[in-house]
């Protein structure tokens, strides 16, 4: 893989917003465990709070996911496998990242709160794509326009 493309697939896996969009898979293999995360993740998520017995179980998946985020994300950065694999394991960590954002918000204090946190974490990303988009993403406030 061209130096590039292995910098472009990390700053993927990296990006704030990455899981924007994206879908936690169906089934994904984890310590050589098949996990079915989608149905497990709907199934947490679908409680209004973790039950007592229920919150080992979450905090374990959340650990083996972290886990297999970073084995993922290894060959990746230390430029062991091909472009095409790069992409595969991109989407993978992607998916990973959406299903650990989701199981992290299990313990959101109120829907309030939540929605607030939710609401400038939002806003932070759209300011940030905008810097991004006008140019402006140089880190020290210039505006980009020269004013006479």
């Amino acid at each position: 893989m061209k130096e590039y493309e292995r910098k472009g697939l990390l700053e993927r896996v990296n990006r704030e917003a990455a899981t924007v969009g994206a879908d936690i898979p169906e089934e994904i293999e984890v310590q050589g465990e098949p996990i079915e995360l989608q149905s497990f993740v709907f199934e947490i998520k679908r409680r209004d709070s973790v039950p007592p017995g229920e919150r080992d179980r979450v905090e374990r998946a959340k650990r083996n996911l972290r886990r297999e985020r970073i084995e993922r994300l290894e060959p990746i950065e230390e430029n062991e496998v091909s472009y095409e694999r790069g992409e595969e394991l991109a989407a993978s960590i992607i998916g990973i990242d959406r299903a650990l954002d989701a199981l992290e918000g299990l313990d959101a204090p109120d829907p309030e709160t939540e929605a607030e946190r939710q609401e400038a974490a939002d806003q932070k990303r759209w300011m940030s794509f905008l810097k991004k988009a006008l140019g402006r993403d140089d880190g020290g406030g210039a505006s980009g326009r020269t004013r006479f």
